[in-house]
């Protein structure tokens, strides 16, 4: 990467991929704000404190379906962590952050330290979450935290944030966990640092990642077991569809000398 980066481009800011390409961070970060406000307001429509219809239906069905298969233990490791009151601790904070800050400096990572593989996670992450939300539209669901049995861990040993607060219960849909966005980045960061980072210990702990996350959202009773597995779903299913269109980064190498391609990545 170091013979093209000597390469310069049209405007300030940009970084030029081996194949002529360029990303500019600012076009990045604009598109990813842009995004995400629009992602948040979609998933945010039903996002206030009624619950939208059959969100409760819904969860029945997959609790149902849950109890058919044999993988109904959501309740029993809730019941089980919550013997081990730093694990709920740790959970509660975990839920609310990691996967924000995870994400966000995996894809800082992959920008600065791997430009030419950037490109096809960021469509990935794009396309992922974009299924995420027909989930949301079409599947409403209301997570077991809902449920007698189950208890709201944030509710009794709040972190950052509740759902229960009014803030929260305005500007967060608490009826969108099918599918578990968290599974989703948490495997997309998964696959972005696992086999990238040098250290070894880092790079377990990259691994690891999905499988932690797991724990986290079983545990605080905010996702199904049956969430987690569509989320993994729809990044196996956004992965495939980023190669069938990304071509930033992908494409052969360029000689450095010349003049970078007009093409924004």
């Amino acid at each position: 990467m170091s013979t093209e980066l000597k390469r310069e481009s049209r405007f300030s800011g940009g970084r030029v991929l081996s194949d002529g390409h360029i990303l500019y961070w600012w076009v990045e970060l604009l598109g990813i704000l842009v995004f995400y406000v629009v992602y948040s307001a979609i998933r945010n429509l039903h996002g206030g404190s009624a619950a939208p219809a059959h969100a409760f239906d819904h969860a029945r069905q997959i609790m149902s379906l849950e109890h058919h298969l044999g993988i109904f233990h959501e309740q029993t490791l809730q019941e089980w962590a919550e013997h081990f009151r730093p694990l709920i601790l740790f959970s509660n904070y975990y839920y609310g952050s990691f996967h924000f800050v995870v994400t966000i400096f995996a894809g800082i990572f992959l920008y600065r330290n791997f430009s030419d593989d950037y490109p096809r996670f960021r469509n990935a992450m794009a396309i992922t979450t974009a299924i995420a939300l027909i989930g949301f539209s079409l599947y409403p669901l209301a997570p077991p935290r809902m449920f007698p049995g189950f208890t709201d861990t944030l509710l009794n040993d709040p972190a950052f944030w509740s759902f229960n607060s009014g803030g929260m219960q305005t500007v967060s849909n608490q009826y969108a966990a099918m599918p578990s966005v968290h599974i989703a980045w948490a495997t997309w960061c998964a696959f972005a640092l696992g086999p990238r980072l040098k250290n070894p210990i880092a790079s377990a702990l990259a691994w690891a990642y999905p499988v932690i996350t797991f724990v986290v959202i079983i545990v605080t009773a905010n996702h199904y077991i049956v969430d987690a597995v569509a989320g993994l779903f729809i990044f196996i299913v956004g992965w495939a569809l980023s190669g069938l269109f990304t071509r930033a980064g992908r494409g052969p190498a360029v000689d450095p000398s010349a003049s970078p391609a007009d093409t924004v990545a």
